[in-house]
């Protein structure tokens, strides 16, 4: 009977699982960016002042984690030092250190990379893209929530709606949007915040400013030739919308 004791002290013990308080597992999101941007200063600007990783996703139970930038992802192996300490190893293409400080979720400063802070969202999305949804979504709600009257240029007095989910609804011409948080449609924004509109699957790139409550949008012309990365500069002012 004793082999048959220790066996189940055993098992009872891989059965135990991390304290509630202590365990990291699910969506973390930059809300410092999304705060910021949320104030109505340049996106580019809020994401880069508060660090370019905009989203965690962690599993303790597989010892797995997933960090996303907008453009990229990277996924590790991750690894506990404390109760309230980790470490992500990336197949050793180097490490991220995080700390749980209660609510908070911090990654740690390293060496041209900021210290940056992660906060449980409100709501996880339901999509399947795997590429920062939850952070997009919050983003979204915070920036471009509620109503905005056209006031200049094509379709002047209407309300225009832009959801959470990427949908528009009011803007003449399109019916869903997208904000450039990373990658190519930022390096060829030439330093202006771009977003994506368009109907159905096809969609353009355009150029926005947003100050406070006031939001234009121009054109994005490429300077260009077909053979070369798209530059984008802008263009004619196509809309200015005053947020309600």
């Amino acid at each position: 009977m004793r082999p048959l004791l220790i066996l189940g002290l055993l098992l009872l013990g891989g059965c135990t699982s991390m304290p509630a308080e202590t365990d990291i597992s699910g969506i973390w999101i930059n809300q410092a960016a999304i705060d910021a941007a949320a104030q109505g200063q340049s996106l580019r600007e809020a994401l880069n002042t508060h660090g370019r990783n905009l989203e965690w996703d962690i599993n303790t139970h597989t010892s797995k984690a997933q960090v996303s930038s907008g453009f990229e992802v990277g996924a590790g192996q991750l690894l506990q030092k404390s109760p309230n300490a980790w470490t992500v190893d990336y197949n050793g293409y180097g490490t991220d250190e995080l700390r749980l400080d209660g609510k908070r979720l911090t990654q740690l400063a390293k060496e041209q990379v900021p210290q940056q802070v992660f906060s449980r969202p409100s709501k996880t999305a339901k999509t399947k893209t795997g590429w920062v949804d939850t952070f997009r979504n919050a983003l979204n709600a915070a920036y471009m929530g509620g109503q905005w009257e056209i006031i200049d240029s094509h379709g002047t007095g209407q309300m225009v709606v832009f959801t959470e989910d990427g949908h528009v609804s009011g803007l003449p011409g399109t019916d869903r949007y997208e904000l450039c948080l990373d990658g190519d449609c930022a390096s060829q924004g030439a330093g202006n915040d771009t977003l994506y509109l368009g109907t159905g699957d096809l969609s353009d790139t355009w150029i926005f400013v947003r100050k406070g409550k006031q939001l234009e949008i121009f054109q994005a012309i490429n300077q260009s030739r077909p053979d070369e990365i798209p530059h984008f500069t802008p263009g004619p002012r196509q809309w200015l919308l005053v947020k309600q």
